[in-house]
């Protein structure tokens, strides 16, 4: 990108991570457009607030109209979009989103790439924060709102980008993964595990991009690794940096007397054999205290001491959608999670359990990912949500989009569940879904419900009827 850039357009702009690069290119100074299909709250909200103009779907008269200099084309995007036509026609020049963060943002800072299957989006956010709260004023961009910072990105003065990696592919004319853009200083392995089984054909795939991207981490850099995934210690024996490991039994970094308390949870931290620092966080699950060791080992690389790193994982206030409470009402609590792997279903659940032991646990579940739809993780969810007291499976989101021979099956999951003597449903309707919680609820339960997509705003549904149960009840549930 040698000549002067002013203008951008992003086609395919109310994506999570376009959205942000929106904001990132607006707050930055650029001007900045963008069109999408179905463009609705909340980042049609997001957008507006930013002072981005959105044009409501698919047209080239949206580019000739504002003649940006730069059109982004997003990863959803491909050929047969009228969008992506005119802009090759014409000879427009064009990157994806991921080339342009590189390029545009990323360069010139220490960059740590935050990737794995799981944990990736509170990780970054973690890490950002504990620099932020150290005065290091870093950037960052990660998949979703960061309480701490009320936003999914911020342009800091500081030397640090922190940016949540993901392995999916970058755009119709980029097939690598789009962490391979970030040019990364530090690059944290959290886990690997099979996932995007739209683009990838197994787990050697999968691993073959990791390996790609320790390739691009300098002598100088780190990988930090979580050594306790198989696929992980396979893949960083091909690195050329320095490693670094951690996990709960084995690794650089360990943690060691785990204690939940009211506020969180308390452990130590062991590092090569000895005690390194004892940390509090507010967040719940073994799964975060991994998170949180794998942030702890790259700020410590960072050059943020042990009580400066404290205080940012004290304080730190999690990503919004991560068992995040929605409501109580009549003694019932509301989450929403947006776990749809069925590692993070089970890790979900069981913080819940673990937490809450005396509790009756609902999990409610929409299959939506490209990995959830498919029938060959079925006998994995039916697993991971038989940790719940009563699981309600919803219908398949768009299962037209797939072929018939491989969807997900909810009353095949429900059976499975049922087998465990566990109470499980597989309604046909989120309607349906909101019955069976109002006839079989009790206060003291906790639904958790676990989507990556709005879920036909379940959530505001069963806090409603709950909030008319409680009006209507003459004595407790």
């Amino acid at each position: 990108m040698s000549t002067p850039i002013k203008s951008v357009f992003l086609s395919g702009v109310c994506g999570t991570a376009m959205a942000s690069l929106a904001g990132m290119l607006k707050t930055t100074g650029y001007r900045v457009s963008g069109s999408d299909a179905g463009v609705y709250p909340p980042m049609s909200v997001f957008l507006d607030q930013l002072g981005v103009e959105v044009f409501e779907g698919f047209d080239e008269a949206n580019i000739r109209r504002v003649s940006p200099d730069l059109i982004v084309i997003g990863n959803a995007l491909s050929r047969g979009n009228p969008e992506v036509e005119y802009v090759l026609d014409a000879g427009l020049r064009y990157a994806s989103a991921a080339e342009t963060l590189a390029e545009l943002f990323i360069r010139g800072h220490r960059s740590t790439v935050v990737s794995g299957t799981h944990g990736k989006t509170t990780t970054t956010a973690m890490l950002a924060w504990m620099l932020e709260s150290a005065g290091r004023q870093p950037s960052f961009m990660v998949g979703g709102i960061a309480e701490n910072f009320g936003s999914s990105f911020r342009i800091g003065a500081g030397r640090d980008f922190v940016i949540e990696g993901d392995e999916y592919d970058t755009a119709f004319f980029d097939k690598s993964a789009k962490f391979l853009h970030y040019r990364p200083n530090i690059a944290l392995v959290k886990n690997i595990e099979f996932d995007h089984a739209d683009i990838y054909s197994d787990i050697g795939a999968i691993q073959l991009a990791f390996r790609r991207l320790l390739r691009v981490v300098p002598r100088s850099g780190l990988v930090v690794a979580g050594t306790e995934s198989p696929a992980v210690r396979e893949v960083i024996a091909d690195a050329n940096s320095p490693v670094t490991t951690f996990g709960l039994h084995s690794g650089e970094w360990r943690a060691d007397g785990i204690h939940p308390n009211d506020e969180g949870t308390a452990f130590d931290v062991v590092r090569s054999g000895r005690l390194w620092h004892r940390f509090e966080t507010p967040l719940l699950g073994t799964f975060n205290i991994l998170n949180a060791l794998s942030a702890i080992a790259a700020a410590d690389r960072m050059g943020l001491s042990p009580s400066e790193i404290s205080a940012g994982l004290q304080s730190f206030r999690n990503v919004r959608r991560r068992l995040e409470v929605r409501g109580e009402e009549a003694g019932v609590t509301v989450y929403d999670d947006f776990a749809h792997h069925p590692t993070a279903v089970r890790e979900t659940l069981g913080a819940v359990r673990e937490r809450f032991p005396d509790s009756r646990i609902w999990a409610i579940f929409e299959p939506r990912s490209q990995t959830s739809r498919r029938s060959l993780f079925e006998e994995p969810f039916a697993e991971a949500l038989g940790i719940a007291d009563i699981a309600i499976i919803a219908p398949v989101f768009a299962p037209g989009r797939l072929e018939a021979t491989g969807i997900f099956s909810p009353e095949r999951v429900r059976r499975r569940i049922a087998e465990q003597g566990k109470d499980a449903y597989a309604p046909g309707s989120i309607g349906e879904i909101v019955e069976i919680v109002r006839i079989a609820v009790r206060a003291g339960d906790r639904i958790v419900v676990m989507s990556n997509g709005g879920f036909d705003n379940i959530h505001a549904r069963l806090l409603e009827e709950l909030r008319t149960i409680s009006a209507h009840q003459t004595e407790p549930l």
